[in-house]
């Protein structure tokens, strides 16, 4: 029996496969406007907690810029890179000391976003000559280089001493000097980085990234340029984490190579991995677990630590995946049944 019913000279298709077809652009749909209260929530949240709430804010947006890079090289391009805090402090340090010679704060961004791009660019090197555990120590001889460089360069660096008196910007003459108003500049900077991430993934480059995560030989007999590919993994991955780096020099207006440890590295690493590796989505929920978990489990005292140490074991063995693969796994097991 048909299901189709003549309706003025047009006819309305209610079939399974009609339904299953329009299903897809339904979800978008729902997920956009969800996403859409979600960062509107998170922008008002601040108007109601203390400064160090705000500034808790404040961070979690400066890691997501980087974790976003991250997840560029790691998930996406499939490169292994243990260096990402070495970018950070990059970009925190070519700020604080460009801003501490009078530069703007818009100067020192684009300068730092282009250093870290170079560097970056230049470390993508060893990613073709090497894979897996191999870029990974690579990678994190890098940034324990660069560390060391920090602490010990007194002369620019400041050493251990650091470097103070950072200054806040300022946008259309009004310096954003308050919690709240340097919030949400740096609220809409994270999602200006995640448009453009969210355009470059859907572009002929996210593809690309894609292949060369998947299969590197097939992606080259495809046409795909491997090597400027895996390059450019690097440098995106490297500028993200570099803009954060100013972000964060301006937030706490005061740095020393403590935060720019390799052990920061791998708790970005972690961060990736735990929200979800390759997916888009998936930085957002990994910030979420390094810099407000560890905050919002402190009532514990002694034990907070130990306590995040078990949780993040304990989703590395059941959610492999990421938080994000929760849905997927709940969609299989009920197609299963």
């Amino acid at each position: 029996m048909s299901a189709n019913i003549p309706t003025g000279g047009h006819v309305a298709s209610t079939s399974p496969a009609a339904q299953q077809s329009a299903a897809p652009g339904m979800r978008t749909h729902v997920q956009l406007v969800a996403l859409a209260a979600v960062v509107i929530a998170f922008a008002v949240l601040p108007v109601f907690l203390k400064n160090y709430g705000v500034y808790l804010c404040t961070l979690f947006c400066a890691y997501l810029m980087a974790l976003i890079g991250l997840n560029l090289t790691v998930g996406y391009a499939g490169q292994m890179s243990l260096g990402q805090a070495a970018f950070l402090g990059i970009g925190a340090y070519v700020a604080a000391l460009g801003m501490k010679m009078g530069l703007p704060f818009f100067v020192v961004l684009p300068v730092a976003a282009l250093v870290c791009f170079a560097i970056g660019l230049a470390l993508g090197f060893p990613a073709l000559r090497v894979q897996h555990h191999y870029l990974a120590f690579a990678t994190l001889g890098f940034n324990i280089l660069v560390f060391l460089i920090m602490r010990n360069e007194e002369q620019i660096t400041g050493g251990t001493f650091g470097i103070s008196g950072i200054p806040r910007p300022s946008l259309f003459g009004f310096v954003l000097d308050s919690s709240l108003a340097f919030f949400w500049f740096t609220l809409a900077s994270t999602l200006i980085v995640m448009g453009l991430m969210w355009w470059l993934l859907r572009s002929p480059w996210g593809r690309a990234f894609a292949a060369l995560r998947d299969n590197p030989i097939r992606a080259e007999s495809l046409g795909v340029n491997i090597t400027a590919y895996t390059l450019f993994a690097f440098a995106i991955g490297a500028t993200c984490a570099g803009i954060a780096g100013v972000y964060f020099a301006s937030l706490v207006e005061f740095i020393e190579p403590a935060p720019f440890h390799f052990s920061n590295s791998l708790m970005m690493l972690l961060g990736v991995i735990i929200g979800g590796s390759g997916r888009f989505l998936g930085p957002v929920l990994g910030a979420v677990v390094i810099v407000l978990v560890p905050e919002w489990l402190r009532f514990m005292q002694n034990w907070y630590l130990a306590v995040f140490g078990f949780t993040v074991v304990g989703l590395m063995i059941w959610l492999p995946g990421g938080l994000l693969s929760i849905p997927e796994k709940l969609r299989l097991k009920r197609a299963g049944q």
